[in-house]
């Protein structure tokens, strides 16, 4: 199993989930396709290039039509000294009001880019960690029903020594106990390895799994690089890289709220008919909003204060990153030394004694007792196993995820299957 996160992995490649056996490959794809979280956050994307087009509109003109001097009395009455005025008015943004708009719209779509790339950072993931759940569950499974055929071989030999009369039947009763034991379970085994499967088909939105088992391979781990080189690549983790283009759109919001307290004159030009004089005229006009109480002021300085919680905040998801990176590289260098402690050591000595002990017990040199505790020792060693590599390996997708790599790429640290 490759329990790296494949970042560039085409969502197109796998539509449909398989009727047999899943791969990660497949499970990234239909997660990256189908997932509802992340289609939420492709239409907000698709919303902020919206927002950008119509940032970078023009005012529309106003039309305007006005009748006067009618109805009155004298001279006045009724129409004979009507003034008809048909006018065309346009505002005029000053200051580059409308390009500082249309670029901090542009900056706010960016911004959905990269909550997209962290969304999208989340899914993949939380698909490879469900995946590696399904696949340990997986391996339990197959370890407990190693167990139980073991029981059971251990049960028929020790009937076959009470029937022969060679060991008291109280032996019989204990590994029919030992035995029931190990069925209970293996049938808690499958429970939760069910639980797995629906909790990964949960993830691009199936109700229930289709696919009957995964195919992968736990035990391909990879040496620790220095943590210095891990803790230099976080500036490409998307909830870090979106920080430069934050204090950019804060900056370039200061100065379109800057503009703003530039006041947009208004022109207006149209035509007037004298009903009196039986005359027409032009109309020409201009007004300019005078700034004597609302200069912007506020909003300028509200500008400048999220300009400075937003480098309070850079400096926070930095720390808060190197936190949570130094805190996996603990589990991975402590599940990886584990690993190779139980592979190296554990498990062909356990392996070895257990068989020794099983054979001997044939022969009448040990007792069931010993039997049972070789059993137990060989088998918490081999669950054990399963389990350091799995914490091995959802450690490196927390990495891959921290780093904004592939941790599989990163030089200087050798691969081994353990």
């Amino acid at each position: 199993m490759v329990l790296s996160i494949l970042f560039l992995i085409s969502p197109s490649v796998y539509a449909e989930e398989p009727i047999v056996v899943m791969t990660l490959p497949q499970a990234q794809s239909l997660a990256l396709m189908k997932n509802p979280e992340l289609a939420a956050f492709s239409w907000e994307v698709r919303a902020r290039d919206a927002q950008a087009i119509q940032a970078g509109l023009l005012p529309n003109p106003e039309i305007g039509f006005a009748v006067e001097n009618f109805g009155g009395s004298g001279d006045l009455h009724g129409f004979k000294g009507t003034e008809t005025t048909l006018q065309i008015s346009q505002t005029v943004e000053l200051g580059g009001k409308r390009s500082k708009r249309r670029y901090v719209a542009t900056l706010e779509s960016n911004l959905a880019n990269w909550d997209y790339e962290a969304k999208r950072a989340d899914v993949l993931s939380g698909v490879t960690k469900a995946f590696i759940e399904v696949l340990a569950a997986q391996e339990r499974l197959a370890l407990t029903e190693e167990l139980v055929s073991l029981s059971e071989q251990v049960f028929n030999t020790i009937s076959a020594r009470v029937t022969a009369g060679k060991v008291s039947p109280v032996e019989e009763t204990k590994a029919g106990v030992a035995l029931a034991t190990v069925r209970i379970e293996l049938e808690r085994a499958k429970r939760q390895l069910e639980g797995a499967r629906k909790r990964l088909a949960a993830i691009w939105g199936s109700t229930f799994p289709v696919f009957e088992k995964v195919e992968g391979q736990l035990d391909l781990l990879k040496s620790p690089p220095p943590a210095e080189q891990l803790d230099a690549l976080i500036s490409q983790n998307p909830d870090i890289a979106r920080w430069a283009e934050e204090i950019e759109q804060r900056n370039a919001v200061l100065k379109l709220e800057n503009a703003k307290r530039i006041s947009d004159p208004t022109i207006s030009a149209g035509f007037r008919r004298l009903n009196e004089t039986d005359n027409n005229a032009f109309v020409l006009g201009i007004s300019i909003p005078i700034p004597l109480f609302n200069r912007n002021q506020g909003s300028v300085l509200e500008a400048q204060q999220r300009i400075a919680k937003a480098e309070e905040s850079r400096m926070s998801a930095k720390l808060q990153v190197l936190s949570a990176l130094s805190e996996a590289y603990q589990v991975l260098s402590s599940s990886y030394a584990e690993a190779a402690t139980l592979k190296d050591k554990v498990l062909p000595g356990a392996s070895s004694a257990f068989e020794a002990v099983r054979e001997g017990y044939r022969q009448g040199k040990f007792g069931y007792l010993d039997v049972l505790d070789a059993q137990r020792t060989f088998f918490e060693a081999k669950s054990r196993y399963i389990e350091s590599l799995s914490a091995y390996q959802m450690a490196v997708i927390d990495i891959n995820r921290l780093i904004g790599e592939r941790f599989d790429v990163i030089k200087n640290a050798s691969k081994e299957k353990i």
